[in-house]
């Protein structure tokens, strides 16, 4: 428990990765171990989970075209409250509005637009700027 008195805790990191397995599990524990030392819900862990690993997949195969040598530019800030992550790729971006919508019937094929849906349904506030290359998404803490 933290003293009254004491400053509330942010923990903010900043990592350049390349498009590998490793990269994005490295970044994905780090944010997961920090939330964990500031006492977030199980909840919470597995929507920022979902969220993180799909946003730098996304960057992977999408905005870089698997090219792992490529770098994604990857920040984090949490404290008591939320979680606000930023990804960003040097790819040719795209418009988020001609994603198609995958739980429509017509698109439950596609192979495409289920990592940014998932992405929205956990999160509590998604921004993607930047032509599509940078998302930005908040994940307010539930209890």
């Amino acid at each position: 428990m933290m003293p009254e008195d004491a400053e509330p805790r942010t923990i903010t990191e900043s990592h350049q990765l390349k498009g590998t397995r490793e990269s994005m599990d490295f970044v994905q524990h780090s944010i997961l171990d920090a939330m964990e030392s500031l006492g977030y819900a199980e909840e919470d862990l597995f929507a920022v989970r979902i969220a993180i690993e799909e946003a730098i997949a996304n960057a992977i195969l999408h905005g870089h075209q698997g090219d792992q040598e490529r770098t994604i530019d990857v920040r984090w800030s949490i404290d008591k409250n939320k979680v606000v992550m930023v990804v960003c790729d040097s790819g040719r971006g795209y418009d988020e509005s001609a994603v198609p919508d995958p739980t429509a019937d017509e698109n439950l094929t596609l192979p495409s637009g289920r990592g940014l849906a998932m992405i929205k349904a956990f999160m509590s506030q998604v921004t993607i700027s930047e032509n599509g290359r940078r998302i930005e998404m908040t994940r307010e803490r539930l209890r």
